[in-house]
């Protein structure tokens, strides 16, 4: 999550010999109970309780050689387990593509995201430190491991959002090689950036729950256009106020996360037998 999944998941499917899902992430292989906490609108779209609607998915290339879906729900344990089995019981020849970003700023990215989308009201240390997930999805070795254990390390691909950046096609072609698909494809939107974080963020106020209630009602849907705008204005700035990333002091965030994700970071670093240089963030460069 949040380290260049859509460009890449956009980029394989231009390939011929690939079709990917659409939507990306349907989250077949997570219990819906869970996806139903994580991710309410997916879990109604209802993937999950159908395989013939989960294969139509890929029904856009019937001649293609691999079929794939970017569902980032599938490295997020310990909240979200049991996907590896379920994958395995379903396709035991599976292979998986795993693109990771520099930790620290995946959890900065991802706190971001959550501030949009999810109503997350706390500020950043605060959210970090008190909820474990954001931490947790940027541990990689400790999402890949039984993936690895499972399939085993041959049938992983893992690469980097960094590499993905400075060298697109050269990034996208070895994927397509170790697929052994023709490597020599050009796709057409190398240059097109995907699901990026606005600089200027919209939060909820932690004291704003009931008024915020009240603007989502059916209620203030029929009589909310009968006040006056500035009326309606005043209410919004008590619900939510901008906030620009780039103005945001994330230094306290990147102290306390360093010596976290730094071990981890070598610990990757010694079960997929490469170096991680590229992380300028978390090694403070």
């Amino acid at each position: 999550m949040k380290s260049g999944t859509t460009t890449l998941h956009d980029l394989l499917a231009e390939h011929p010999d690939i079709s990917m899902s659409e939507p990306k992430e349907p989250c077949y292989f997570v219990d819906p109970e869970v996806l139903k906490h994580f991710w309410p609108e997916m879990w109604r779209m209802g993937y999950w309780k159908d395989e013939q609607a989960y294969r139509a998915l890929f029904s856009g290339k019937p001649g293609a050689k691999f079929f794939g879906e970017s569902s980032t729900d599938y490295t997020k344990r310990p909240k979200i387990s049991g996907v590896v089995e379920k994958i395995a019981a379903y396709s035991p020849e599976a292979r998986f593509v795993y693109i990771m970003r520099d930790p620290l700023e995946r959890t900065l990215s991802h706190y971001w995201h959550m501030v949009e989308h999810r109503g997350e009201q706390r500020v950043a240390l605060d959210a970090i430190i008190q909820d474990s997930h954001y931490r947790e999805v940027s541990h990689y070795a400790y999402q890949l491991a039984p993936y690895i254990e499972r399939f085993g390390r041959d049938k992983i691909h893992a690469l980097t959002f960094e590499e993905l950046k400075s060298d697109t096609l050269g990034t996208v072609r070895a994927v397509y090689g170790w697929l052994g698909v023709d490597p020599a494809f050009t796709p057409q939107g190398l240059r097109q950036a995907r699901n990026v974080t606005p600089q200027q963020i919209t939060q909820k106020r932690e004291v704003a729950g009931a008024l915020d209630r009240v603007r989502h009602s059916t209620l203030w849907g029929r009589i909310g256009p009968y006040f006056p705008k500035g009326l309606r204005r005043l209410g919004v700035t008590l619900v939510e106020r901008k906030i620009s990333r780039a103005q945001t002091d994330m230094s306290e965030v990147m102290r306390y996360l360093r010596p976290i994700q730094q071990p981890q970071t070598e610990a990757l670093a010694q079960m997929l037998g490469r170096r991680f240089d590229e992380w300028k963030t978390l090694y403070g460069k």
